[in-house]
């Protein structure tokens, strides 16, 4: 398992940068992952919950668990759209966020990357999907910024 373990932290590498990878699957840590009746990886949890699913398109899909080792390990605005006050409650329940309401956001996020939802204050909210550039969830007043998967309990 150690190799399928290595292969994903360079995927995750590959799509989040280069901390992502031990951010996501430390070293130290005993992961259990779940393979397609093919013996391609699928789920990736942890004692804390699913970190991520690894799709078809070879990327990976957040979980809750997956966001907070992100949140901690990757640079403080990577990879991350920002929410005020308002949108907390919503996306805290999973839904989605409006670009209007979008406060701020790492202009390298490009349509269809994951990306980590956060207050205003740093707290994580939720992980998503992005339905628009960093950029056009700061520009555009109208659509869907993060089609949000799951939400931080709070």
């Amino acid at each position: 398992m150690t190799a399928a373990i290595d292969d994903l932290r360079t995927v995750a590498r590959y799509q989040f940068g280069p901390e992502a990878g031990e951010a996501l699957f430390p070293q130290e840590e005993s992961l259990e992952l779940t393979r397609t009746s093919s013996g391609r990886p699928r789920q990736i949890h942890a004692d804390s919950g699913r970190i991520a699913t690894y799709e078809r398109d070879g990327r990976f899909r957040l979980g809750i668990a997956g966001g907070q080792r992100l949140d901690s390990g990757l640079p403080a605005s990577s990879y991350r759209v920002v929410v005020d006050d308002e949108s907390e409650p919503f996306v805290r329940e999973g839904r989605n966020v409006f670009a209007k309401f979008v406060v701020r956001a790492d202009e390298a996020i490009r349509p269809r990357d994951e990306v980590l939802v956060v207050h205003e204050d740093g707290r994580l909210l939720g992980v998503g999907r992005a339905e628009l550039s960093g950029e056009g969830m700061l520009a555009f007043e109208t659509g869907m910024a993060v089609k949000t998967r799951e939400g931080v309990d709070s």
